[in-house]
C-alpha cells in the first residue's frame, strides 16, 4: 500500500481520536474505542515510516496530503 495514503489516513484518524477521547473522560467513562483508534492510527503512521525509504519531515506533511487527495481526486 501507498505509504503516503497510510500516513494520510493515520494523521486523520489520530485527529478523530481527540474529541473521542474528550467526550469519554467529560460523561466519566474509560476512552476504549479512542484508546483503539489512538492504536490504529499509530500503526499506519508506522507502517507508512517502515515502509518510505526517505524520512518524512514536518515540512513534507501537506505536501503529502495535496499529492493524496489530488492522486484520488483525478
Amino acid at each position: 500500500m501507498d505509504p503516503d495514503l497510510l500516513l494520510v489516513i493515520g494523521i486523520l484518524l489520530g485527529l478523530l481520536a481527540i474529541p473521542a477521547i474528550l467526550s469519554a473522560f467529560t460523561d466519566g467513562r474509560p476512552p476504549r474505542a479512542a484508546a483503539i483508534l489512538v492504536m490504529v492510527a499509530a500503526g499506519l503512521i508506522g507502517m507508512a515510516v517502515v515502509n518510505r525509504p526517505m524520512a518524512y519531515t514536518l515540512d513534507e506533511v501537506p505536501d503529502v496530503f495535496l499529492r493524496v487527495i489530488g492522486r484520488y481526486l483525478n
